[in-house]
């Protein structure tokens, strides 16, 4: 019986510790609410990618953030388990160098959350089968995401193929594929 309650106890102490924060001089839990739930999640998962992908910390993309089955969205077929969304992300940290990773905004309710990204590299490796052009890409695109207990369950990225690809290709270095600037719209 005494195993049961502590199995229990222990149970209950992990769900509640998932939505909730502890005052360390008072020793009271609290349970957060959805705004203070989504707000940690923005600043982990914003956090998360600038270590990936600006400080190349292939770690960030580990069991604490990341749920076990963890789902990458792709045309070509999903992408499941945390190894496997690390080395599909490799693919950007071996392709390019001189990385300027941006979140231009992050927002969400509930569960979702929408990243919308730019990405800046000079392709000096092989990306997704593509050899190292030496050109530089200038690509912007969002991230639908989904969140379970603090941890992304799922991603589906949306950016203009057609684009990073005539960039990857061109002759020459400079390119930008986004004709417009913010707030010329």
């Amino acid at each position: 019986m005494s195993r049961l309650f502590l199995l229990a106890s222990f149970s209950l102490a992990i769900l509640v510790g998932c939505n909730s924060s502890s005052d360390s001089t008072t020793g009271t839990v609290t349970e957060l609410s959805d705004d203070e739930r989504l707000e940690r999640d923005l600043k982990m998962y914003e956090q998360v990618w600038f270590d990936f992908l600006n400080n190349g910390d292939t770690l960030a993309v580990s069991a604490e953030h990341f749920t076990e089955d963890v789902t990458i969205i792709t045309d070509q077929g999903n992408i499941v388990g945390i190894e496997g969304v690390r080395q599909f992300y490799m693919n950007y940290l071996n392709g390019f160098s001189e990385i300027e990773f941006t979140i231009v905004d992050a927002f969400g309710q509930g569960d979702k959350i929408v990243k919308h990204w730019n990405f800046k590299g000079l392709h000096t490796g092989n990306f997704f089968g593509i050899p190292a052009t030496g050109n530089r890409l200038d690509l912007s695109g969002t991230t639908l995401v989904t969140m379970r207990e603090g941890r992304v369950a799922s991603e589906q990225d949306f950016f203009d193929m057609k684009s990073m690809l005539d960039q990857l290709q061109k002759a020459s270095g400079e390119v930008s594929v986004d004709d417009y600037a913010p707030g010329t719209l």
